[in-house]
């Protein structure tokens, strides 16, 4: 166990005209420091390349999750793979990037571009060691991970992008490097990476994608915790001990709510300034109080935050929005998206009578539901969460 956690972020596009992706993205958690990336792309495109890529990619993962060696599962799966017999290829290729102990990676590489490894916003050449199983060369390589680290996994989609349209030969792979290489900040997070370098590809391709193309990025990176609180507890004799057990936990700290604000200034024994400027008109100012690294309005503020977290998770067309303003909203979704590994959320369950007001669409159990809903949301983004009541 370290202080170290690996950030996984991906995205797909079909190929144009296609209902269902060939590529697929296979997950495979063992414990807390340790887990298994497959990253399959089925031959062609459609019904069949989906099965295909979704059935190398189980099995795969599967074997992994029963302890099986990897040697072991590319010998099956290589072994199991027809070769289509017009094409001379097989009917699915295969990346594996298997974490160990957040501190290093074995990769497996079977006839799809070849994972990138940015160090310290650059690339990094790594050793690999080819090797001959049945008819198909399969790559491995063992790299040693650092703090920073990010490994990017991507389909053939990737470097065909532009072919014969805005580029002679595509996207090719040093050139997906260069690229990166001149964009990529230290606070991207791996769904970040995957987003930017899938926008482009989409780009290339003039929006009408001539393949299945999928972008899959892991980062090694130091835990981070980040503290929510909002809504006073609904024993008014509670707000000293919510008060004390929200600010004595390490990290950054977050107060949503105008009532909840004034009982964090009143314990910290500090003025709240509140903000007047309406950076996006449906979004409440945000406030200031010393100690508190953010203060926002509630209930709309953290609605307008759940509905980025599930963008994130879909297809992230909202990154532009949230990555850049500066309204308390997006705010709160860099902070939880791109910073936070492990979240406490400080809900305090008393009425607020603003709520009971029957012209208004809230009610009591709304706050309940936007926590529980943004908790799950963050928990598929792979975060650390914990939810405290009063």
């Amino acid at each position: 166990m370290n202080n170290l956690c690996t950030d996984v972020g991906y995205l797909s596009i079909n190929k144009y005209g296609e209902q269902l992706c060939g590529d697929h993205v296979d997950i495979v958690e063992e414990g807390d420091s340790s887990m298994v990336m497959v990253l399959a792309d089925g031959l062609g495109s459609g019904v069949k390349a989906s099965i295909l890529s979704t059935l190398t990619a189980k099995i795969i993962s599967t074997m992994m999750a029963n302890h099986m060696s990897i040697e072991d599962c590319v010998t099956t799966v290589a072994s199991t793979l027809p070769v289509c017999e017009k094409r001379g290829i097989a009917y699915s290729t295969f990346t594996i990037i298997h974490v160990i102990d957040n501190k290093e990676a074995e990769v497996i590489q079977y006839d799809n571009p070849h994972v990138i490894l940015l160090r310290n916003g650059q690339n990094c050449e790594y050793d690999k060691m080819s090797m001959r199983i049945g008819d198909k060369i399969i790559y491995k390589s063992k790299i040693e991970l650092s703090i920073g680290d990010v490994l990017i996994a991507m389909s053939d989609g990737a470097i065909y992008a532009g072919v014969g349209s805005k580029l002679n030969f595509g996207w090719q792979r040093d050139n997906i490097i260069d690229y990166i290489e001149k964009i990529y900040t230290d606070n991207f997070s791996a769904k970040i990476v995957a987003t930017v370098l899938l926008d482009e590809c989409a780009r290339l391709y003039g929006q009408t994608p001539g393949d299945d193309t999928t972008i899959a990025a892991i980062k090694i990176r130091k835990r981070e915790p980040m503290n929510l609180l909002i809504g006073p507890p609904s024993n008014a004799l509670d707000v000293n001990k919510m008060m004390a057990l929200f600010f004595a936990k390490d990290g950054k700290h977050i107060v949503c709510g105008g009532t909840t604000s004034y009982l964090a200034a009143q314990y910290l024994g500090k003025e709240m300034r509140t903000g007047l400027d309406y950076i996006d008109p449906e979004i409440p100012p945000t406030s200031c109080i010393e100690g508190v690294d953010l203060v926002t309005e509630g209930v709309i503020t953290i609605n307008r935050v759940l509905f980025y977290a599930q963008s994130y998770l879909a297809d992230n067309t909202c990154y532009s929005e949230w990555s850049l303003k500066e309204d308390g909203a997006s705010l709160i979704a860099r902070y939880l998206f791109e910073e936070a590994t492990d979240i406490n959320f400080y809900v305090g369950k008393a009425i607020n009578p603003a709520h009971q007001n029957p012209n208004l669409p809230i009610h009591f159990s709304i706050k309940m539901r936007l926590i529980d809903e943004l908790s799950d949301c963050l928990k598929k983004m792979g975060k650390r969460i914990n939810v405290s009541y009063f």
